[in-house]
């Protein structure tokens, strides 16, 4: 949030502000997810595996490469943050950062999940999405964002003065520990930002700070993806709920969220192959 202004505003003050932005990423040249591919497959998709993930809670999952997940609202309106990391590697995860600066701040058909440096990969393309219908409303609102970066325990610490074990950062922290088997503390080193899947986010118009409100997901919602690659994944229900008044505590209302695994006919995928890490040298200029 910028302060009030204490230097005088040059003489070409307006001519500063009125140059045209430009975007930062072109993203003509970005490979594109085969969409009709993606189509012919959901006809022939049979889910083999549901996983509930209890409310203030955490679960993890896999997927592998060319298979489907939903995570789908099934009581009420609940809001979920998603972290994802390569199968075999939990160095690979997602990252929220670059997605965002090359899909924009909310995530819809077609946006992919990359994963963080060196590999800048796809982890996941999103399939489908019942709540496309939002777009943004009169606010800036819109759902699926990359914005945000997870409720966590030390944020509530800074501005609360307690602690509360049971946001997004330490569901995920304590899910990946017992998927993995490592210490919490070292689990915790890889539990990154999220996509907070079913939060309806924005920036206000006048501070542009973030801000949350209710949820328009309902229980049938559902938000697709295809995994581009062998996935470990974790997900939060977090403690907001529908995110409409507060989050790290409990006292919003808050439901589960259903994880369903899905494999296609291996037909519709022909052709279809795993997207490689980035082609980078590495070689940083020396």
């Amino acid at each position: 949030m910028k302060p009030v202004a204490q230097t005088p505003s040059p003489p070409d003050a307006a001519a500063r502000k009125a140059v045209k932005p430009v975007i930062c990423y072109p993203t003509a040249t970005l490979p594109q997810p085969d969409m009709a591919m993606v189509a012919a497959a959901r006809d022939t998709l049979e889910m083999t595996q549901k996983i509930i993930v209890p409310p203030r809670d955490a679960r993890t999952f896999t997927v592998p490469a060319g298979h489907f997940f939903k995570i789908v609202s099934v009581e009420g309106p609940q809001v979920g943050d998603l972290n994802l990391w390569a199968r075999q590697d939990l160095s690979e995860k997602f990252y929220s950062g670059k997605t965002r600066a090359l899909h924009g701040t909310h995530l819809g058909v077609g946006d992919r999940l990359w994963s963080g440096f060196p590999y800048l990969r796809p982890m996941a393309t999103i399939t489908y999405d019942t709540l496309d219908w939002y777009g943004f409303d009169a606010y800036g609102g819109g759902v699926h964002d990359v914005i945000g970066t997870r409720c966590d325990p030390y944020t509530g610490r800074l501005l609360g003065g307690t602690d509360y074990h049971h946001c997004c950062h330490s569901n995920l922290t304590r899910a990946l520990a017992a998927e993995t088997g490592l210490p919490l503390l070292e689990a915790e080193h890889h539990v990154h930002d999220v996509l907070n899947v079913f939060m309806c986010t924005g920036f206000t118009k006048d501070t542009h700070q973030y801000f949350m409100k209710a949820s328009p997901v309902r229980p049938g919602d559902f938000l697709e993806f295809f995994a581009e690659i062998d996935l470990l994944g974790a997900l939060s229900t977090c403690p907001g709920g529908d995110c409409s008044t507060e989050h790290s505590s409990d006292a919003a209302a808050c439901y589960p969220l259903e994880i369903q695994i899905f494999t296609p006919d291996p037909e519709t995928l022909s052709g279809w192959s795993s997207p490689k890490p980035s082609a980078y040298s590495r070689g940083h200029g020396l």
